[in-house]
């Protein structure tokens, strides 16, 4: 395989740079096709992007086509279970954005039928492809900080934009998911026991009726003992927020930050530096890496770093965090919580 063709479900914010990526900086990848059902917007990609690649606004036709070797979604979140089970009966591999599904039933399904077909399946938790946070990883499962004892994953977004259009729980499924990733993560080989979540509307509590919650808070118990807090707040005047802290028996890790480059300025003003205000500029050798390890899975035939059944516990998480927050109570991991 010279290159391998890869089909775009979605040409909005996260879908323009992924095909950006395929396009321009992935030389083992070739933009063959974007799908969107917005009439116009994947023809406006394609021209945006000067490559020669189909257009369709059927995502299910793109996933039917016989030459594409490889389909990455980036489409609204309550669309990518039946866009990944479609291309996985198809034979394609799938890089799907978090989350996978949005229930366990959906996620159940992908990883067996994942499984069944020995079709790769990555899910897009980007910062198992930062540099901070893939050594962090390498550094505690080495056990150089001993025994993970308390843990902590921040997510804050630089600003609320849209909130009417926000669906519910999207705090859980679309942000903290990430954090809930990272804490399995950064603690090699254990499982989420027991969760527990608070949240509310503290910047726009006028919507907190219409659903909207904009902060949240939620500890998860492990199974090796460790006890682990992930938090997310939908506007930090600051700039964009995603940082990750080990604290274990024989020492401390952290991971990410929020400036945008080691640059420190020192005047009569006292001492700043410049943060990111946007995640593609935070994360963007994250999300580029995710992309090119996903095609380097695909032709050389290795397991991806962010698998299908990683994404079944994320959602396990963010799920018993939903149950936590409307019955006030913990939540044991192995209910069956379905929603």
């Amino acid at each position: 395989m010279n290159k391998l063709n890869i089909g775009l479900i979605g040409a909005g914010r996260m879908g323009a740079f992924h095909g950006e990526t395929i396009a321009q900086r992935l030389p083992q990848a070739n933009l063959y096709a974007v799908a969107d059902p917005v009439p116009g917007a994947a023809k406006g990609l394609i021209s945006q992007l000067d490559v020669n690649a189909k257009a369709y606004t059927d995502p299910m036709e793109l996933i039917q086509d016989p030459c594409i070797d490889a389909v990455v979604i980036a489409s609204p979140a309550r669309t990518h279970a039946s866009n990944v089970l479609a291309a996985i009966k198809q034979g394609k591999a799938v890089f799907c954005e978090k989350p996978m599904a949005v229930n366990l039933k959906e996620a159940n399904e992908i990883v067996h039928a994942s499984d069944e077909s020995n079709i790769l399946v990555q899910v897009g938790f980007n910062r198992r492809f930062e540099k901070g946070f893939y050594s962090a990883h390498t550094e505690i499962a080495s056990g150089k900080i001993g025994t993970p004892q308390l843990m902590k994953s921040t997510t804050r977004d630089p600003k609320l934009n849209r909130a009417e259009s926000i669906p519910e729980w999207t705090i859980f499924l679309e942000t903290l998911i990430h954090d809930f990733d990272t804490l399995m993560y950064l603690n090699p080989g254990a499982k989420p026991v027991e969760v527990y979540a608070i949240a509310d509307a503290l910047i726009r509590p006028d919507l907190k009726d219409s659903g909207l919650l904009d902060t949240a808070v939620v500890t998860v118990k492990f199974d090796n003992g460790t006890i682990a807090t992930a938090e997310a707040n939908f506007q930090a005047v600051y700039g964009y927020d995603v940082r990750a802290e080990v604290f274990g028996s024989e020492g401390m890790i952290t991971a990410g930050g929020i400036r945008e480059s080691s640059m420190t300025r020192y005047n009569h003003n006292g001492v700043s530096f410049d943060t990111c205000r946007y995640d593609q500029d935070l994360l963007f050798d994250a999300y580029v890496g995710e992309l090119r390890s996903f095609v380097d899975c695909v032709i050389h035939n290795k397991p991806s770093l962010a698998t299908a059944n990683d994404a079944r516990y994320a959602l396990k998480i963010a799920l018993a965090s939903i149950e936590s927050v409307k019955s006030n109570l913990p939540i044991k991991l192995d209910q069956h919580v379905l929603i």
